[in-house]
């Protein structure tokens, strides 16, 4: 039993910075609606606008920025509003992609967890002009897609790329930004607030307005103070290298522990890794771990509550039985090594206690 709790869920959310608290005490203190046409709503929109090029130039992003409630929304605006009449995906695409809209049609990817080229082509070549998602990883197991091969794919045939980077760390993909049409941002992953989003659009010709706020294409007064605090947010640097170094330990770990890291050596999220305890399931698991301090999941923290098997495992040819005793760990700015060795050794514990029992 660890003395205090650790946290290796960050991929679900992590932790609100400090910089973030602080720029929102600041909105707040000077907040009025962005529209408004007197001073201080003058004063409000040039905050708002700060923050707009504040949050693009991170990603590189030349682009226009539409700020949304989340990630979530962000890709529901992409997948039902873009200029398409056709809308494809990765069969392993987070739950907000394919809840989206109900015409989508999937393309299948192999057992790295990769879009399947042949099958993409395949499914390009339909008429109409589609709008084709696909993730920059995946949230459960953090694999990463291709996104330069597969947007000169998608290009060449016509076709619109929109790319889920909610778990994407700024300035550490620039193909995403040179390549993606449409790019969905969370701000609660990246150590901002939760309800703030954003749509990067890269032609705003290829978006059917709405009318409202955000040049038109999305109603509703802006979070002026909850944007500041993600421009806040994305200004303090992640550790990318120390996150790979981590992740690279605790593969070595659970394997050393007869557990089954997820695609081991494969291109994947630094901060993000799946691991499966044969033989237990993860919602065991997930009692166990919880009852010893350490908080983690089983896939992404919207289907991690049900009782359904990973669609993403399922996808890459995995079996029920095996893809149910996965569970995710993925760490943020305060994971350390010492947090490490203390789920290794409560991984070792639960393993060899439930083996005993069976």
């Amino acid at each position: 039993m660890v003395t205090e709790r650790i946290y290796l869920d960050h991929a679900a959310t992590t932790p609100l910075l400090p910089a973030a608290r602080e720029a929102m005490a600041g909105g707040f203190a000077r907040w009025a609606n962005p529209s408004s046409p007197h001073a201080e709503g003058r004063a409000a929109k040039a905050m708002l606008e700060k923050a707009r090029t504040q949050i693009a130039a991170p990603y590189g992003w030349a682009g226009e920025v539409l700020f949304t409630s989340g990630s979530s929304e962000a890709l529901a605006i992409a997948m039902t509003r873009s200029a398409v009449t056709r809308r494809l995906a990765s069969a392993v695409e987070h739950d907000a992609v394919l809840r989206a809209a109900y015409d989508i049609s999937l393309v299948p990817v192999g057992s790295t967890g990769l879009v399947d080229r042949e099958a993409l082509d395949a499914a390009m070549a339909g008429e109409g002009r589609a709008v084709v998602a696909i993730q920059w990883a995946n949230s459960e197991t953090g694999i990463r897609q291709p996104i330069s091969e597969l947007a000169d794919q998608v290009h060449a045939a016509g076709h619109l790329l929109l790319v889920d980077a909610a778990q994407m760390p700024a300035g550490t993909d620039r193909d995403v930004a040179r390549h993606a049409d449409f790019v969905a941002l969370s701000a609660h992953k990246r150590g901002g607030p939760i309800g703030v989003g954003a749509l990067l659009v890269r032609d705003l010709a290829t978006l059917d307005p709405t009318g409202g706020q955000e040049r038109g294409y999305r109603p509703g007064t802006e979070n002026m103070p909850g944007i500041v605090g993600y421009a806040a947010a994305l200004a303090e640097p992640e550790d990318i290298a120390g996150y790979r170094v981590l992740r690279a330990y605790l593969d070595e770990e659970i394997q050393a522990s007869g557990g089954e890291p997820v695609l081991a050596g494969a291109l994947r999220h630094p901060a993000i890794g799946s691991y499966r305890m044969p033989g237990v399931a993860a919602t065991t698991q997930l009692i166990r771990f919880d009852m010893a301090g350490v908080a983690v999941s089983a896939g992404s923290a919207c289907a991690s509550g049900s009782m359904k098997p990973s669609h993403v495992l399922s996808a890459m040819g995995w079996d029920m039985q095996a893809s149910q005793q996965v569970v995710r760990v993925s760490f943020g700015r305060s994971t350390t090594r010492a947090e490490l060795d203390a789920f290794v050794a409560i991984w070792r514990d639960i393993a060899q206690s439930l083996a005993r029992a069976a």
